[in-house]
């Protein structure tokens, strides 16, 4: 039986970095992974580009999260500056793009995962990789963990398994299973910053690849508003997608068995109910003789309207004379509220983060310390909070997992 003072299951972002700082503070540490390498799922983040942090404020982080709170003290100790430099200090040299957004100067997810391996290397953690976790028990005041080949007693465990977003990379949800075993409950899961499944089979075969931006989308349940996003929508063979669509999932995905879900797209955000009928108006008035669809040119993409204008009952073919004063207020009604019905999400297979996970008033928030078993760990998309696009959620897998390696 092998021995050692820490022991880190999984070696995603968060695990290797409990590894690494628990090693700092002169652990004797073991990271455990299933996979024959580590960081398997980071090589998808960021369309492979693997997006790290943004160089946003602290407050405005805390904005971007479900559950932001729990992380306001790990944020406080280790954030966007302190991860670029302590990449860059290690050798990855690292750039800022739109949007604030961090990558690495080569635009290869890969150089982030060799980076980290490097690092793990140079200090001596021990590795065991193809080591699926069969076992965790407690024994007194130690830990018993059991792969096929180890048996291996610790006196502290890090759970950093992920959530059960792309499986394949080995989040499969296990690490759900150690900690119900230790008393702590799960909320969900459900996939999140994925695409949403429409009924309308029709708008979705004719609007498939068109891209809208600037717009705002609504998710309602039962007609109550539970979500909101500005930004891009992308229609694909299945519903929606793109930036502000992947923002608002989370909030479909938990409420999806609550009653019915719609979304609806604002097109002109940037505009009230006064002026856009009054800008419908000088569109009708100058071009008097000319058909709806082409005005409508001058609105929306031209791929949509069609399609748009049957959604109001008003013939693309008839001329803008024609329209009467009760069809202009339904047309500019569903330029603010063009409504779709949520059939569902796309699965976990799909999804880049999982909403969901262990109970945050569980965990300690100053150490990832578990409330419930003493010298238990989480850190990472296993506790339950998720952010949006742009970096959110790397970073708070990076937060957390150092606060869990210096709290050892």
């Amino acid at each position: 039986m092998e021995k050692f003072e820490t022991v880190v299951i999984g070696a995603g972002p968060s695990g290797c970095f409990s590894s690494i700082f628990a090693k700092e503070k002169g652990r004797k540490v073991a990271l455990i992974e299933k996979n024959k390498i580590i960081g398997k799922k980071i090589f998808l983040t960021g369309n492979g580009r693997c997006n790290l942090t943004n160089l946003n404020s602290l407050d405005d982080f805390i904005k971007n999260y479900r559950n932001g709170k729990f992380l306001i003290n790990a944020f406080s100790r280790f954030l966007n500056t302190d991860l670029i430099n302590f990449f860059e200090e290690n050798g990855l040299k690292l750039k800022v793009e739109r949007g604030k957004r961090v990558y690495p100067l080569s635009d290869n997810a890969g150089d982030v995962v060799k980076t980290l391996r490097k690092i793990i290397d140079r200090r001596n953690i021990t590795l065991f990789l193809k080591s699926p976790v069969k076992n965790i028990e407690k024994e007194k005041e130690f830990f018993l963990v059991e792969t096929d080949k180890h048996k291996i007693l610790t006196e502290k465990v890090v759970i950093a398994t992920g959530g059960k977003s792309f499986p394949d990379t080995g989040s499969d949800g296990d690490g759900y299973k150690w900690a119900k075993k230790f008393g702590h409950k799960i909320y969900g899961p459900f996939p999140a910053l994925c695409g949403i499944e429409i009924s309308e089979k029709e708008i979705v075969r004719q609007w498939q690849g068109v891209t809208l931006k600037n717009v705002e989308i609504k998710a309602c349940l039962n007609n109550k508003i539970i979500g909101e996003e500005f930004g891009e929508v992308l229609f694909t063979h299945y519903g929606i997608s793109g930036p502000a669509v992947l923002n608002l999932s989370g909030d479909v995905s938990e409420n999806l068995k609550k009653g019915e879900i719609t979304v609806s797209i604002n097109f002109k955000p940037a505009l009230n109910y006064e002026k856009l009928n009054k800008r419908l108006v000088r569109e009708f008035s100058a071009n008097p003789n000319k058909e709806i669809k082409n005005i409508f040119k001058n609105l929306l993409p031209k791929r949509i309207i069609n399609q748009f204008l049957n959604y109001c009952s008003i013939s693309g073919e008839k001329k803008a004379n024609q329209i009467t004063k009760n069809e202009r207020k339904i047309l500019v009604s569903r330029l603010f509220s063009f409504s779709l019905t949520v059939e569902k999400v796309r699965n976990f297979f799909d999804s880049m983060v999982t909403r969901g996970g262990v109970y945050v008033n569980e965990i300690n928030p100053k150490t990832m310390e578990s409330k419930i078993v003493k010298n238990l760990y989480f850190a990472g998309e296993i506790i339950d909070f998720d952010g949006k696009t742009g970096g959110y959620n790397l970073q708070a897998c990076f937060s957390t997992g150092y606060i869990a390696g210096i709290s050892q």
